[in-house]
C-alpha cells in the first residue's frame, strides 16, 4: 500500500538547521509532485514547500530563502532542508502526495525550535 514516512525532526535552537526526509513506497514515485506541510498547535495545516516531478519547487513566503525542497527519484525520497530555523517554525511536519485524486499523508515528524 501507499506509505509516506517522514524522519529527521528534533529539538534545535533558533538559527540551527535540520533536514527532513520523506520516504515513499507502494506507488510509482517519479511522476508525482510531493509537498511538505506543517501544523503548529492551535493552527491549521499549511503548505511549506512542494516539488513537481520535473523538480520545480514552490515555497510559502514564510520559508523562502531558508528552506529548500529536493527529491531523489532513485531513492524515492523527498527532502526538506531547513536553515535559520526560528521558534515560529515549531510544528509537526507532514509529507503529502495526491495520487489519482486521493490524498496521502505521512505520520508527521515533530520539529521544535527553542529561542
Amino acid at each position: 500500500q501507499v506509505q509516506l514516512v517522514e524522519s529527521g525532526g528534533g529539538v534545535v535552537q533558533a538559527g540551527d538547521s535540520l533536514r527532513l526526509s520523506c520516504a515513499a513506497s507502494g506507488h510509482t514515485f517519479g511522476s508525482k509532485a510531493t509537498g511538505w506541510y506543517r501544523q503548529a498547535p492551535g493552527k491549521e495545516r499549511e503548505m511549506v514547500a512542494s516539488i513537481t516531478s520535473s523538480g520545480r519547487a514552490d515555497y510559502a513566503d514564510s520559508v523562502k530563502g531558508r528552506f529548500t525542497i529536493s527529491r531523489n527519484n532513485a531513492r524515492k525520497t523527498v527532502y526538506l532542508q531547513m536553515n535559520l530555523l526560528a521558534p515560529d517554525d515549531t510544528a509537526v511536519y507532514y509529507c503529502h502526495r495526491n495520487l489519482e485524486g486521493r490524498d496521502f499523508w505521512g505520520q508527521g515528524t515533530q520539529v521544535t525550535v527553542s529561542s
